[in-house]
């Protein structure tokens, strides 16, 4: 077989034919190294955590144990008090974003189409966010009451920031060429936003939701310190109270995987609704 012959027929190979078994393998590895990573990282922090409180001896109510905190944690699973307010502090989180996301949204969209409006309103808008959480959550339990509304309210407020800013800046990132293209077919306002401006907006927009999941959570626990008989928030302060320092670590851990579980749940439908881009 002459050179020319061997070189088409490396080049004809199906790609990853011939590819050996390990390297494969390797390959596979490294390109789900960061999962992989988790458990060692879990594994290496908890061990740290434990040696720590032996090396130092502190009570624990200073600083519990991996182990002391695992069973206060089976405690309060079995007896029902950690799902109890857990679904609340979740119900307070999923309702805020649906009024701080749905609002951010529409006004988002309308202010990105008219630039006008967007210079008349951005200084009020930012105006409102200037001002801390932790400052207006109390004065909306004074007004609302310390039931659900006023942690919705809290955690809608906290959401709609970064929802309206990477909506607007989604919107004004569409190809006006793409809009020329758009009229040119006569197609109507409505197929304009779902054929394009949604699809184009939609990879900053989901920045934007990534960010506000996060702090919806952050929103449900200022909320609930501010007053609150019930939620994670609400658990913390009291377990804070009769120094109960594991609890404590229970209702924050279950707050880091309720965060941690939103984040996902917003990763997975973005990976859905761009899916054509790794198609494309």
């Amino acid at each position: 077989m002459t050179f020319e012959a061997k070189v088409k027929t490396q080049t004809d190979r199906p790609r990853g034919e011939g590819t050996s078994a390990p390297g494969h393998s390797a390959g596979w590895l490294l390109q789900h190294l960061e999962y992989l990573l988790v458990p060692v990282v879990l594994g290496l922090g908890l061990f740290v955590w434990d040696r720590l409180v032996v090396w130092q001896g502190y009570p624990p109510f200073i600083l519990p144990a991996p182990a002391v905190v695992f069973r206060k944690f089976l405690l309060t699973l079995q007896d029902g008090t950690l799902v109890r307010h857990g679904l609340v502090t979740l119900l307070e989180v999923l309702l805020g974003l649906a009024l701080g996301l749905s609002l951010a949204f529409v006004l988002g969209y309308w202010l990105g189409k008219h630039r006008g409006a967007e210079r008349l309103l951005s200084p009020y808008i930012v105006a409102s966010q200037s001002v801390p959480i932790v400052a207006i959550a109390p004065l909306l339990v004074i007004w609302f009451g310390s039931g659900l509304l006023s942690k919705v309210l809290v955690c809608g407020l906290i959401t709609f920031f970064p929802t309206l800013v990477s909506t607007m800046v989604g919107i004004r990132n569409v190809d006006r060429d793409l809009y020329d293209l758009m009229r040119s077919l006569r197609a109507s306002r409505w197929q304009i936003f779902r054929l394009l401006e949604l699809p184009a907006a939609l990879p900053i927009i989901f920045g934007g939701l990534k960010l506000s999941v996060i702090l919806a959570v952050v929103g449900a626990v200022v909320g609930e310190f501010s007053g609150a008989d019930v939620g994670l928030g609400f658990l913390i302060n009291l377990a804070r109270g009769v120094l109960d320092t594991p609890l404590m670590f229970v209702a924050v851990i279950a707050l880091i995987l309720l965060a941690q579980l939103l984040y996902l749940g917003v990763s997975l439908l973005e990976s859905y609704c761009l899916r054509w881009q790794r198609a494309a």
